[in-house]
């Protein structure tokens, strides 16, 4: 397979929003590979870079001096190997060793595959071929079900393992993944319901369970070995010892638990989300100061036994095994006066609100499932940041004023929702700036532009039509609660959510 094909297929599903077209022209490119080509093809189509970050900035893309060759010839792994190459090099000479690689690969590549290239070493590649999109092409072309695709690239936290599987041996392949403790698996999300009552009309009845502000983190142990990973599945182990100690403690020989960790002050009451996070930045466990205390919602695995595909009743009926203080609170109810003061309680010891669970829901890792739903009384969206202006005044010389979009799941892109430089500290203005000039694509006189990876929690009083933004939407008075490192922009709220938000009259 070459590149040319990869680059053909990515500017194709750009150009349309069909989503049957995009699944039929990836399907189509993955039927070329063999299993090795269709591991890298997927990751580009899905705008990764395989082994992570190259080191490669924006302004080392533009100046690479290579006139485009023709007619194409470049394979997809010769360009796979050239990157991992570039990756590799550190050190005294790095600079210059990756441009010269950088002027050799592109040297190689037609326009078409140069500017594919650009794209996915900057992380533009954004044009709908996302992993929800992919793995229904990877189904399509191996003539398997997409739940069993998804379900296997969940457990193997690789799409691309699970399509060379798929690709190899069918259904019979993707059966031979398996959860396996110690290696973490994608965290199942919630939906939004606009409040308790929409929430029991949905589900009921229904576990209701406090919502915290904390970190969420699943917790795996085999005998004497506990593991700590984050949503994002990195390994945090050594940085929270007292969760070790807390799961290690256990009368268990292996446990696989989903959970948050939060910051608690004498008495119960959280500090804010950023001081349980700022945990996660910390080497060896140094900031024990303020500990993090373990809450349980979740059990998929317990003593070799795997129950992510039993119903939450099971789950839940094993997880009380675990001690209470490790234990999120719940109530099961069908009742709404009774939900609503059990979510007054919670706002009352100063958490967020609460999740309606279904009792009869599998857990559908990787998925934003049917079966959770989220409420909150002060309504709150997870956006990504495209961009930031340059600060006046007492905020001259930092990045200020965010530019918000929403994540347009058809498109791969983002909406931008409006602008805010409300409730920033000076050690944020501080740590954003740093950030996100290592993210710069480009700039102006006012603005640096970004790629799209910071997301970013914030707090609005509503939204409003508006012809300004494409989207057509735009948040009232919205204000930073914090950045949520623990988010990929794949997780950050869709303009579907928004415009529901919009439609339901939503305020907070």
């Amino acid at each position: 397979m070459l590149l040319a094909d990869v680059a053909r297929t990515s500017a194709e599903v750009a150009a349309t929003r069909s989503r049957t077209a995009k699944i039929e022209a990836l399907a189509a490119t993955l039927r070329l590979g063999t299993p090795e080509e269709v591991a890298v093809a997927v990751a580009f189509l899905s705008g990764v870079v395989p082994g992570g970050s190259t080191g490669i900035g924006w302004a080392a893309l533009r100046d690479v001096p290579a006139p485009a060759a023709q007619p194409p010839a470049l394979g997809l792994l010769d360009a796979n190997e050239a990157i991992a190459r570039i990756r590799a090099l550190s050190g005294k000479g790095s600079r210059a060793g990756r441009a010269r690689e950088l002027g050799g690969l592109f040297g190689r590549a037609t326009e078409p595959e140069q500017t594919f290239l650009r794209g996915l070493l900057s992380g533009e590649v954004r044009q709908g071929a996302l992993e929800g999109i992919m793995a229904d092409a990877v189904a399509r072309a191996a003539g398997v079900r997409a739940d069993e695709v998804r379900r296997a690239a969940m457990l193997s936290g690789d799409l691309s393992a699970a399509a060379v599987a798929a690709m190899a041996r069918g259904s019979g392949g993707l059966a031979e993944f398996h959860l396996t403790p110690l290696l973490p698996i994608q965290p199942m999300l919630a939906q939004t319901a606009e409040d308790v009552a929409d929430a029991l009309e949905r589900i009921s009845p229904a576990s209701v369970e406090w919502k915290l502000d904390g970190a969420r983190i699943q917790v795996h142990r085999v005998d004497d070995d506990v593991r700590v990973f984050t949503r994002n599945l990195a390994d945090v182990t050594s940085r929270v010892p007292e969760i070790v100690d807390a799961v290690g403690a256990l009368s268990f020989r292996s446990l696989v638990l989903d959970g948050e960790a939060i910051a608690l002050r004498d008495g119960g009451r959280p500090y804010p989300f950023q001081v349980s996070m700022s945990r996660f930045g910390t080497r060896n466990g140094t900031g024990r100061e303020v500990p993090l205390s373990p809450f349980f919602f979740d059990l998929l695995y317990v003593d070799g036994r795997d129950v992510l595909d039993e119903p939450l009743r099971e789950r839940a009926s094993l997880l009380r095994r675990l001690p209470e203080e490790l234990r999120i609170p719940s109530i099961v109810t069908s009742d709404v006066e009774r939900a609503v003061a059990f979510l007054d309680d919670a706002l009352e010891r100063g958490h967020e609100g609460v999740m309606v669970k279904s009792l009869d829901a599998r857990y559908e890792a990787g998925r934003r499932g049917a079966g959770w739903l989220k409420v909150k009384r002060a309504h709150t969206l997870d956006l990504v940041v495209l961009a930031a202006e340059w600060g006046h005044g007492r905020r001259q010389g930092w990045l200020s004023n965010l530019h918000l979009g929403a994540r347009e799941p058809e498109t791969g892109g983002f909406v931008m929702l409006g602008k805010t430089f409300k409730g920033m500290t000076d050690a944020m203005l501080g740590w954003q700036t740093e950030h996100l000039l290592g993210l710069e694509t480009s700039r102006d006189a006012y603005t640096v532009y970004v790629r799209p990876e910071l997301v970013v929690e914030v707090a609005f009083d509503g939204l409003q039509r508006s012809p300004r933004y494409p989207g057509g939407l735009a948040l009232r008075f919205a204000r930073i609660k914090g950045y949520r490192p623990d988010k990929r922009p794949e997780d950050a709220d869709t303009i579907e959510t928004v415009r529901a938000l919009a439609v339901s009259g939503t305020r907070s």
